[in-house]
């Protein structure tokens, strides 16, 4: 999928790309390039960044506004969804967390070349963030971070009441539902909506009520005993 192929599709979805955008998506296609040869930011080959990072990115947005909205990215990586999630909906106030501080160099550089406005960066493993921001966002992304009975537990704290989790999977998302049903239920994630677009498989998830306040543990009883 080139740029052109990229603007076509996500009009077919009533997502309409400005001259800005496109120039916005273009310089940071050019800075993936150029850093990953250093940086070992995307295993992803190049021609196929607009389809399986932007493109992917962007299909939790097919039938959802995020405009003025606060959203935290855990485990972005390189950017994603939130970097194009925030070209699309340039009024969010978003939270990108990520361990990496290379990662998080890299996208001080690509925050800075977009102009992108209102985007906070925090370097800090994504359980230290929900123990400090309690219901503090409308939304919560996360894409190919841990199996989803994992990160329930380490992500949904921070989702405001009736907020959404979204999940970005892969294939397996239906085995890891499964997997995953004692910990939605002690996180209080109810499964609203499910979209499967090629491969991927996006879980939409509303917060019932507030979760207590063990939660979550320290990254190594997770590890040792998901919920």
């Amino acid at each position: 999928m080139d740029k052109i192929k990229f603007k076509e599709e996500l009009a077919k979805h009533n997502i309409i790309l400005t001259e800005k955008m496109e120039e916005q998506f273009q310089m940071y296609f050019d800075m993936l390039v150029y850093y990953n040869k250093v940086m070992d930011l995307t295993a992803v080959k190049d021609e196929d960044i607009y389809e399986r990072h932007f493109f992917d990115s962007l299909t939790i947005a097919f039938d959802n506004d995020f405009s003025n909205c606060s959203l935290c990215d855990v485990g972005a990586g390189a950017g994603f969804p939130s970097i194009p999630l925030k070209i699309i909906f340039p009024s969010m106030k978003l939270t990108i967390i990520d361990p990496l501080t290379k990662r998080m160099d890299f996208l001080r550089l690509v925050i800075a070349k977009l102009h992108l406005e209102n985007v906070e960066l925090k370097i800090m493993r994504s359980e230290d963030a929900s123990r400090v921001n309690r219901e503090c966002y409308d939304i919560v992304t996360a894409r190919a971070v841990a199996r989803l009975n994992i990160l329930l537990e380490i992500v949904s704290q921070m989702v405001k009441v009736n907020g959404l989790l979204i999940a970005m999977k892969g294939k397996k998302a239906q085995e890891e539902l499964l997997e995953a049903s004692k910990a939605m239920k002690i996180c209080n994630m109810e499964l609203v909506k499910e979209s499967n677009i090629a491969s991927s498989c996006n879980l939409f998830f509303k917060k019932t009520g507030s979760i207590i306040l063990r939660y979550p543990r320290n990254y190594s009883q997770i590890k040792q005993k998901p919920l």
